[in-house]
């Protein structure tokens, strides 16, 4: 009560037919007096400028249910990075800072180049600024999404780069943060392609936490347990982008614990 908050979540790329249903999250939204913010991205497509965003962000049903901020319409602001390899500094919209709580509302699904889109990667990609996109997919070498994408590292690097990402956020944000991973339309794509691969295993449900890294693992583990012959693709998408390296390293910064225990609610 009394605060402002965030929803963090994909409005998913033009013609992305998996992103989060509005009609499932506008209880929760509205519950809270949220804004939905997302962050241009720094690849082809219908999502790099705020006007076609937006325009995106209407088609797909999410200005009917909230005000939606494109962070860094007016530009962008630095958080230091503290510990890390790669990164000295997470890039992010500079609006990022005028939020005072929130809620980290994830597509838990497959990723081309992560292996898996869960919290982790909601808030350190999902948040960075264009340029800060690209300072996290180079590893720290290059903000220029002109240059960026013959500039990627190896799968591990990469990993460890999201990682320092995600600790940006989390030490800027402290305890006022809820996680959310909705894992329905379990796609080996993510929301940012428009003509994802075809969903090959059944939902698998909605899971929360004070603790990402927990959050994801328990995701990942439950399409590893599932006996939906179907997630062969997406485990095989995890695990050939070394996604767990994610989660290894974001552990050893202190992001937050493997080990969980998973209570169901019915």
């Amino acid at each position: 009560e009394g605060k402002k908050v965030a929803i963090k979540l994909s409005t998913g790329e033009a013609g992305n037919p998996n992103h989060l249903d509005p009609n499932l999250i506008k209880e929760l939204v509205q519950s809270v007096n949220g804004t939905i913010i997302e962050g241009n991205t720094a690849y082809a497509g219908q999502r790099t400028n705020t006007a076609d965003h937006m325009k995106v962000a209407e088609e797909h049903g999410f200005t009917a249910i909230a005000d939606v901020d494109i962070m860094d319409t007016d530009g962008q602001v630095a958080l230091e990075v503290k510990g890390g390899k790669h990164l000295k500094e997470d890039l992010v919209g500079k609006n990022f800072l005028d939020y005072d709580f929130m809620v980290v509302l994830s597509h838990f699904k497959g990723h081309p180049m992560a292996g898996f889109g869960g919290a982790l990667k909601n808030i350190s990609i999902g948040i960075a600024s264009p340029e800060g996109k690209a300072n996290i997919h180079s590893a720290g070498k290059t903000a220029d999404v002109t240059k960026v994408w013959s500039m990627i590292p190896d799968n591990d690097t990469f990993q460890e780069s999201m990682a320092e990402a995600s600790k940006a956020i989390i030490d800027h944000i402290g305890d006022r943060v809820l996680y959310i991973n909705v894992a329905n339309n379990l796609s080996v794509d993510c929301d940012c392609v428009a003509d994802p691969a075809p969903v090959a295993m059944a939902d698998l449900g909605i899971f929360a936490s004070l603790d990402p890294v927990a959050l994801d693992r328990a995701c990942i583990d439950a399409v590893r347990k599932s006996d939906d012959h179907g997630k062969i693709h997406l485990i095989e998408r995890i695990d050939s982008r070394s996604g767990m390296h994610n989660l290894d390293y974001a552990e050893q910064l202190g992001l937050g614990s493997q080990k969980y225990e998973l209570v169901e609610l019915k």
